[in-house]
């Protein structure tokens, strides 16, 4: 069904094809203009291009000559000129498609055609590579040409300083892997300052070898962890230390609302059992989160009902349910603290920090592209999850290679030892030979065979590092036999004859001469002699029939054996290809069916030796019907991952947009009124709910909330007279008096800063609490479709509830912090000596962070800001999006009418309105 699909949407693939023949054919009518042009007036042409899309034009209008334009750079710096089929390819990527082109086609170059023209808007060009060689060595090769053109590249590898990145972000065109430019996103997503920043957005993306990185990388997602809290052994403090404390004396508990904390009296017995003088000196909450959860595990959570322990683990029991929970965790360090309860192994976990799929993350950029030699296959897949149609680009030169069909045999073994002989007699009359395996065991199994008759050979697996490349480009030459996994060395060419550029490099080491330190002289001569030595080695194999590739096994998918089979062939060479297959290969086994017992009854029934192979159609529909089994499951496998992920992907937008928001600028101290009002609401509601009788309304829980948020002692009175409007406005008013208070204390400029600091800190902490309560969910979720409920939408309903929830609660978060954390600063030192800024946080944050000291050293009260936002490095909980309209304040002797007027009472305007509800609402 979807190559039936495939083929329905590629029905209009050949008009595609014509038109951008003709784009072809003026991109070579203007060839003639640029050749004549001098290297000044060639790399000029960048500038006036710039100059042109200002005044309107579009880029499909500047194609023709653009691409005429890199052409003629190309044949001037690096000695190639783009074939038209290049050009053709070229067209494809710009017009976000993935060009299916045939191994050594040249799509190394197509590449800086699409590269250069998108990159003339100044918005960057990513170029997505398999692996860090391969990035470094296109950005240095095809880098010529950019360069050239008078634009900057830049190159991204493992393991860079933020500060190179960031130089290589801001070049026009930037080479890396798709594994950096995704964790360099989720990292970008994590600073705490603006200029932490690398990445400037996601333009325009040409993804090299794209069904190895967009399908075959894309079942794992990318995640960055940090180990979980390393504190086993407090959790087992905690829990001796709250151990035998006494309802109503020690601690206080709310079954209903599910509330437990010490009293005055049970936090000084806490402290003395764990030896410490403050809980709450600790800035980074941790002791507070500690001691929170000891108390909830001791006197809220009992074995055999809200949990089990079996075989030394602590288990969830679903309470509607009655089952146990396989996979699920308490999150917030509540299991942790539960088994140190129960005394058992005390299980330390790394905590996700951030997480995005491969497919999310490329579904990023404004416009994507892609190429390799096949895609045509995945097309069906390409469209549904990327929008990326594939485009088939005729080879420059006719296909000549001879495929033949496989020959089974009944048993592995006598299969390995015909692959055996078949590469002893090619090797013995020169003719190259590159066997592809599907794993290490068999490349290894393999080459013990040959090791036993003597035949010299290389093997290879898919590492990819320069050396592995070296050794592919070699292939070709003369006698040659390399073993290697079939994704081994993808993006080198293999040259029949051999690679003269590489041989070159082998000659000067053989000469005891350093590559990297050859002058001139001898790399050119080490070349001269090297291009000699390969042109006599291709005329001879040439005449032994070409590259051979032998195919041990079939892959699971069909497009992975031909991607093996396109590495003979190239550009017009003779080549052949065989596979040699088993009856006992994985996926005749697993997948063969039916078919493959009757087929192996018969060739028994046939009296056929164990060495004797069969050629049968009836077995490649066999294979072929096993490859699309195999192919069907895995997508789904991607699919899945995908599906789970789309749950969060808006989610995660969210909290990114309004993390940039902030870096960016954005002044939260204007958003304080709303903020308050919104938690206040919320609060007062759990409480008091205005549909139940004031005689019901818990005033005293109120209260206690309130002093715990501010941490101050003059609480307001509460009348019990008051109706619940009334009741919301005074804690509303004494809440955001807290606030105005704090401000006055530090100062704007100040409070700006540590704003800013606690809200990126609580974000961070609760997206990161978020992110692990839902790993755990994802966990144990499939369970769920034995009770026949799909777990994908019990998921998406859970993710909501869990999102919502942290939306909702991290205004209190943040007012809790900014209202608990103090800044003290010390006056000037005498010269010579510092000065020390100390920050101290007096409340229940129950955050992440690292335990210690809250000193922050500073040279002068002046740097009180930078000791604000270090502050909050430890403190702080978590919030998200801040709603409702940004609040002006003026000074008292401004000529406006509304000035004096209190948040409460009638708006001057004479609406009825209270003055925060109508004109003082953005103010």
């Amino acid at each position: 069904m979807a190559g039936f699909f495939s083929r329905l949407l590629s029905v209009g693939s050949d008009k595609e094809l014509r038109e951008f023949e003709q784009i072809t054919q003026h991109v070579n009518d203007l060839g003639p203009t640029f050749e004549a042009m001098s290297d000044e007036e060639l790399s000029g042409q960048t500038e006036l291009f710039r100059e042109r899309l200002a005044n309107g034009e579009s880029l499909d209008d500047l194609l023709p000559e653009a691409f005429a334009a890199v052409r003629e750079a190309s044949a001037r710096t690096t000695g190639m000129r783009h074939f038209d089929v290049q050009i053709i390819g070229g067209i494809a990527l710009h017009r976000g498609m993935i060009a299916e082109m045939k191994t050594g086609e040249g799509k190394t170059l197509v590449s800086t055609l699409a590269g250069y023209l998108n990159a003339l808007d100044g918005k960057g060009v990513h170029i997505v590579t398999v692996n860090d060689y391969l990035a470094k060595r296109d950005s240095e090769w095809m880098g010529q040409i950019y360069r050239f053109m008078g634009m900057k590249v830049g190159l991204i590898q493992n393991g860079m300083r933020p500060a190179e990145k960031r130089t290589a972000y801001a070049a026009d065109v930037t080479y890396g892997t798709n594994s950096e430019f995704g964790f360099d996103y989720l990292r970008d997503n994590m600073v705490t300052r603006a200029n932490l920043r690398v990445q400037r957005g996601h333009h325009y993306a040409i993804v090299d070898e794209v069904d190895s990185i967009l399908i075959d990388e894309a079942r794992t997602p990318l995640i960055i962890s940090g180990a979980g809290t390393k504190s086993a052994s407090t959790y087992k403090d905690f829990a001796r230390a709250v151990r035998g404390l006494v309802l109503d004396r020690d601690y206080e508990m709310d079954e209903a609302k599910h509330t437990i904390t010490a009293t005055d009296e049970g936090l000084r017995k806490i402290e003395r059992n764990l030896g410490i003088d403050d809980i709450y000196a600790d800035m980074s909450g941790q002791l507070v989160n500690h001691l929170q959860q000891a108390l909830k595990a001791q006197y809220m959570f009992h074995r055999d009902q809200q949990y089990v322990v079996v075989d030394g683990e602590v288990k969830i029991v679903d309470e509607f349910t009655g089952r146990i929970m396989e996979g699920r965790r308490y999150s917030e360090g509540l299991h942790q603290a539960i088994e140190a309860k129960e005394g058992v192994l005390v299980r330390e976990e790394n905590q996700t920090l951030a997480t995005i799929t491969l497919q999310n993350y490329f579904r990023l950029y404004d416009k994507l592209a892609g190429m390799t030699g096949t895609a045509m296959t995945e097309d069906a897949e390409f469209r549904e999850i990327y929008n990326l149609p594939v485009q088939a680009i005729p080879p420059n030169k006719p296909v000549i290679r001879e495929d033949h069909v496989d020959l089974v045999y009944r048993s592995i073994p006598y299969k390995f030892e015909a692959v055996a002989d078949d590469v002893a007699r090619r090797h013995a009359k020169g003719q190259p030979c590159l066997v592809g395996t599907v794993s290490i065991e068999n490349s290894e199994r393999l080459s013990r065979i040959l090791d036993k008759r003597g035949i010299r050979h290389s093997v290879l697996n898919a590492k990819f590092h320069e050396r592995e490349a070296a050794i592919v480009a070699q292939a070709g030459r003369e006698g040659a036999v390399t073993i290697a996994t079939n994704m081994a060395g993808r993006g080198t060419d293999i040259l029949l004859g051999g690679n003269p550029d590489f041989l070159a490099q082998d000659l000067l080491r053989a000469e005891g001469i350093d590559p990297e330190e050859a002058t001139e002289e001898q790399l050119n001569q080490a070349l001269e002699e090297a291009r000699k030595t390969c042109e006599v080695e291709r005329e001879h194999v040439i005449a032994a029939g070409g590259l051979c590739v032998i195919g041990t096994e079939r892959h699971e998918s069909r497009r992975i054996d031909n991607q093996l089979r396109g590495r003979s062939g190239r550009q017009g060479d003779p080549g052949e290809t065989q596979f040699y297959l088993s009856l006992e290969d994985d996926l005749m086994r697993l997948f063969g069916g039916e078919r493959m017992d009757h087929i192996a009854e018969w060739m028994e029934r046939a009296g056929m030796p164990p060495d004797e192979p069969i050629q049968s159609k009836r077995v490649s529909k066999a294979v072929e019907s096993a490859q699309r089994k195999v192919e069907e499951i895995n997508f789904s496998m991607r699919k899945n991952v995908l599906d789970y992920d789309d749950v969060m992907n808006k989610q995660r937008q969210v909290i990114y947009e309004e993390r940039n928001k902030i870096l960016d600028g954005k002044d939260l101290t204007e958003h304080v009124s709303d903020v308050t009002s919104d938690t206040v609401a919320r609060e007062v509601a759990n409480f008091c709910p205005a549909e139940a009788s004031p005689e019901d309304w818990d005033y005293k829980g109120l209260e206690k909330w309130l002093h715990e948020l501010t941490g101050r002692e003059d609480i307001p009175e509460i009348d019990e007279n008051l109706d619940h409007d009334e009741l919301v406005d005074l804690v509303d008013d004494f809440v955001f008096s807290c606030y105005e208070d704090k401000a006055a204390r530090l100062g704007n400029e100040i409070m700006a800063t540590l704003s800013t600091q606690v809200m990126l800190r609580v974000i961070d902490t609760r997206w990161m609490s978020y992110l692990q309560e839902m790993d755990y969910l994802k966990t144990g979720i499939g369970l769920r479709g034995f009770g026949q409920r799909d777990p994908l939408v019990e998921y998406k309903s859970e993710a909501y509830q869990a999102f919502s929830e942290l939306v909702s609660t991290m205004y209190e978060d943040f007012l809790r912090t900014i209202l608990r954390i103090e800044i003290a600063i010390a006056p000037e030192q005498p010269a010579g000596d510092e000065g020390f800024s100390k920050a101290t946080y007096s409340g229940p944050a129950d955050v992440d962070g690292d335990q210690g000291a809250s000193t922050l050293r500073r040279v002068s009260a002046p740097r009180a800001k930078q000791a604000a936002s270090k502050a909050v490095e430890s403190a702080g909980k978590t919030p998200t999006p801040s709603a409702g309209k940004p609040r002006t304040y003026r000074k008292a002797d401004d000529p406006d009418p509304y000035v004096g007027v209190g948040r409460n009472d009638p708006c001057p305007c004479g609406s009825g309105k209270k003055f925060k509800n109508c004109h003082g609402r953005n103010r």
